[in-house]
């Protein structure tokens, strides 16, 4: 198994109360939330010991394991200082039966009674929670699995909020028939999508049989076909389910979307009006009552466009944590009442309790203050060397603080730079950057300088 480790620090304390996160690096500062509702419902010291597939040429973190069941094989064809991507699916499948993380389990579980996972996507290819006193500690894998898929949210919402106009195919044979009746009313193109998609994977604005075929040639599968409708704004709203009547809605972001369908990044607040904010909120809120009769309980996101008549229509439920969490999380620390539930601790209560706690305050529609955010997500199309490694800043937390704080205009910060002198391959992230200002442009302008900076490490 030394073939899929590449690095660990994790040092054991059994005077410490661990927890699991199991995922991307991107996602990882989340779990501090969910350290600090463990502590205090524990009171005790607790901490997260975190399984990532992202191969870095350093890590700036404590308790980290990376490994990929890929790692041997990038290395023999691409040398020792390669950097890749690895199917998510994949890695949950040997994460669930490493032995090493076996063995890191079974020595936790013998100081503490259970051992909870933290996930960003409930998967059912991780396994772990198989094994007794390991539990999940998020929305049930199988239902989050059934409401990520695209052809069960277009059917179970086509009656409750406006959708755009869209057909199911069970293969690719239906989907090049279908599409061809369609081409001629839908002008503005026809957008195909694998019913399991995200961030723009598996999917395409098309205007043609061969384009279809093109990209979706070698795949024989169930397909969504949706008119697609030229807009300028595609607004993402984050919230929390815990029942059919609490549904909270966290707030409203505007996505930056590339080539049509690319998701990069998102900027917040949004620059939507009220009354359209409006429309969002309730649709969401319907969209978490849909997802509570279903069972699901937790964090989820929808996203949706605004056409050009100023309509808004659904796009997509991430059944989730989604790429705007983390952000909401620093910016909604700042603008609720000091003591306010996180999103972590609304999504925990709403699994283990089956409700929100009673001090619950969710934001105005239309926020007040004073300070914005945009991210980034650069993301390499074609191999890559890497010539110079950028600091891993830290200290994102801190500087939503300050900037709410006016003791900073802004500041831009860059994540997870994959280092220096490494081979960096397609569908790899190369880095992130955040950016926090007290206004738009000084948000923009940090995430421009910063794409820079990213794009000067590259040969």
């Amino acid at each position: 198994m030394d073939d899929e480790l590449f690095y660990s620090n994790f040092s054991y304390s059994p005077d410490v109360y661990y927890f699991l996160y199991v995922g991307e690096l991107k996602n990882h500062d989340l779990n501090y939330y969910l350290q600090d509702v463990l502590a205090r419902r524990l009171n005790r010291p607790v901490s997260f010991l975190s399984f990532i597939p992202d191969i870095l040429s350093r890590y700036n973190y404590p308790n980290i394991v990376a490994l990929s069941p890929l790692l041997n094989t990038q290395r023999d064809t691409y040398g020792d200082h390669v950097s890749f991507r690895t199917d998510i699916k994949k890695f949950m499948e040997m994460v669930s039966n490493h032995p090493l993380i076996l063995d890191i389990i079974e020595k936790i579980l013998t100081h503490q009674n259970e051992l909870f996972i933290s996930m960003f996507e409930s998967m059912p290819e991780m396994t772990l929670d198989r094994l007794p006193g390991v539990r999940l500690l998020g929305p049930e894998k199988m239902q989050a699995r059934e409401l990520n898929n695209k052809a069960v949210q277009f059917k179970l919402l086509q009656n409750e909020i406006p959708v755009v106009d869209f057909r199911l195919c069970s293969s690719l044979a239906e989907l090049l028939d279908v599409s061809e009746q369609l081409r001629a009313a839908w002008q503005d193109g026809i957008f195909v999508s694998r019913v399991y998609s995200a961030a723009g994977a598996a999917s395409a604005i098309t205007f043609s049989k061969t384009e279809i075929m093109d990209r979706f040639g070698d795949q024989d599968s169930a397909f969504l076909l949706s008119r697609y409708i030229p807009h300028t704004y595609d607004p993402t709203v984050l919230a929390v389910v815990a029942g059919e009547d609490e549904v909270y809605i966290a707030g409203v972001a505007d996505q930056c979307i590339e080539g049509g369908n690319r998701f990069v990044g998102s900027t917040w607040p949004t620059v939507l009006s009220e009354e359209l904010v409006d429309d969002l909120h309730r649709y969401t809120r319907r969209v978490g009552r849909v997802l509570a009769c279903r069972g699901y309980h937790g964090i989820f996101g929808c996203d949706y466009i605004v056409d050009r008549d100023n309509q808004v229509k659904f796009i997509e439920i991430n059944a989730r944590k989604q790429g705007t969490t983390l952000e909401f999380c620093y910016a909604l620390e700042q603008i609720l009442p000091t003591g306010s539930p996180s999103l972590l601790e609304l999504e925990y209560c709403a699994v283990q309790e089956g409700g929100f706690p009673e001090n619950t305050v969710e934001p105005p529609s239309v926020p007040g203050s004073a300070f914005c955010w945009g991210t980034y997500n650069y993301k390499i199309s074609a191999k890559v060397l890497t010539t110079e490694q950028l600091p891993q800043h830290r200290h994102e937390r801190e500087i939503f603080a300050k900037v709410a704080r006016h003791e900073l205009a802004g500041e831009a910060v860059l994540l997870e730079h994959v280092g220096a002198d490494q081979t960096v391959l397609p569908g790899t992230f190369l880095a992130r950057t955040v950016s926090v200002g007290q206004d738009m442009q000084t948000v923009h302008t940090g995430l421009i300088q910063a794409r820079e900076k990213i794009t000067h490490t590259i040969s």
